[in-house]
């Protein structure tokens, strides 16, 4: 199983995106990992919040293949512990047959097709991140899963 991260947008902040990389580099050794930027929607200041949704959805849809497994990192998803996400990622590499797609959405969310389209929902807090921080958070808590997964010593209890 190969696992993407879809986002909208890029990540312009360099320590952001170095310890990306960082994680990056250390999930390989577990798993096919990839991150996928969209580029923002274009003429953003001419469209409301919906239209812009419609156009996020448009691109992240046309991303994605049919026997592809969408989980929504969503505000409104279901919340775990880093433990119970190892467990959670290890019973989707053993039934998910191809791919797991992580999407996190523009500023707005989802449009509605693409809450049509999704498997299902994660959050990562209650609290509110930047869009390029829940990139680096997400990496890092796949990487502390396969470490938990593997017994190895990255994670305390």
């Amino acid at each position: 199983m190969k696992v993407l991260l879809l986002a909208i947008g890029k990540t312009s902040t360099r320590f952001v995106a170095d310890g990306i990389a960082e994680y990056c580099k250390r999930l390989s050794r577990y798993i096919p990992f990839e991150i996928k930027c969209l580029n923002d929607a274009k003429n953003t200041r001419n469209l409301n919040e919906s239209q812009q949704k419609q156009k996020e959805g448009q691109m992240i849809l046309a991303s994605l293949a049919a026997q592809d497994y969408v989980v929504l990192l969503d505000e409104h998803g279901r919340e775990f512990t880093s433990v119970e996400f190892a467990a959670y990622m290890e019973r989707k590499m053993q039934v998910v047959p191809k791919q797991l797609v992580f999407i996190i959405g523009g500023p707005y969310g989802f449009s509605p097709e693409v809450y049509a389209r999704a498997n299902e929902k994660l959050s990562l807090s209650k609290m509110t991140f930047s869009h390029e921080m829940v990139r680096l958070f997400f990496i890092e808590q796949i990487y502390r899963a396969m470490t938990i997964i593997n017994n190895e010593p990255y994670h305390h209890e």
